[in-house]
């Protein structure tokens, strides 16, 4: 009995969690168009979906990516929009899902994978490090592999240790990777589309808490170029360099 009242608290407490983070999220998006800036989640969204459009040899593949939307929303109503041939939900293998998005690229498409976290680059880094960034080099650069393959790093979510780590550094030491790590909304759309142009696998990793950020976005100007750093603001005194969150 006393563990069926805890487990009854725990319920309520996460269900309480859940609503208000429903709540908050509703909140952030509709502040967000009443200034007419977008958040962090739906530049994501209406960028894939705007690619997607663009190019049919586009595929977005991942744990629920597709039925669910993603755990973020980022990938939310892509399967309505484009099918299950190129919207797929896939089973829970990390190294299949990149195993896979690597054969597609190979043979023509551009994959848009996600590993739901960036803790599970542990489950694939032969795929990822052994494989998809050596295959151009392996063939003498007659081959590549175009694709983005998308992650969510960082804490602050409450998620776990296992669900919270930044593990970029992996992928930076990593030759034959494209990185990005996009700060802002309007970062984000530029360096999506900037990462596509790029006949090389690039890691996208996007940070848990700025999904509910809002910004404007402006299409014809990005913030930051695709490999040079942004100078936010100016002085002479002293140097702070960062990325993402």
């Amino acid at each position: 009995s006393e563990m069926c009242i805890r487990d009854s608290k725990n319920f309520v407490r996460n269900l309480s969690e859940k609503l208000n983070e429903w709540t908050w999220n509703r909140w952030v998006i509709t502040l967000a168009k009443e200034k007419g800036q977008k958040t962090y989640s739906e530049i994501f969204g209406e960028t894939l979906s705007k690619l997607a459009e663009e190019d049919e040899k586009i595929i977005v593949m991942g744990e629920d990516v597709a039925a669910y939307g993603g755990a973020y929303g980022a990938t939310k109503d892509l399967l309505k929009l484009f099918g299950p041939k190129r919207i797929i939900d896939t089973p829970i293998s990390e190294a299949a899902i990149v195993g896979a998005s690597m054969g597609a690229a190979l043979t023509g498409l551009r994959p848009i994978a996600e590993l739901m976290y960036v803790d599970f680059f542990g489950m694939s880094m032969d795929q990822i490090a052994n494989q998809l960034a050596k295959v151009r080099y392996m063939f003498g650069g007659q081959i590549n592999a175009p694709m983005i393959l998308r992650a969510q790093g960082g804490t602050g979510r409450s998620a776990g240790a296992q669900h919270s780590q930044s593990l970029e550094t992996w992928i930076m030491h990593t030759p034959g990777l494209y990185l990005s790590i996009p700060y802002t909304p309007n970062d984000a759309y530029h360096l999506l589309r900037a990462a596509l142009k790029i006949n090389n696998p690039t890691i996208f990793i996007e940070h848990k808490l700025l999904y509910n950020t809002s910004g404007i976005l402006d299409k014809n100007n990005p913030d930051q170029i695709f490999g040079k750093a942004q100078i936010r603001k100016k002085g002479k005194d002293l140097s702070i360099i960062s990325y993402s969150r």
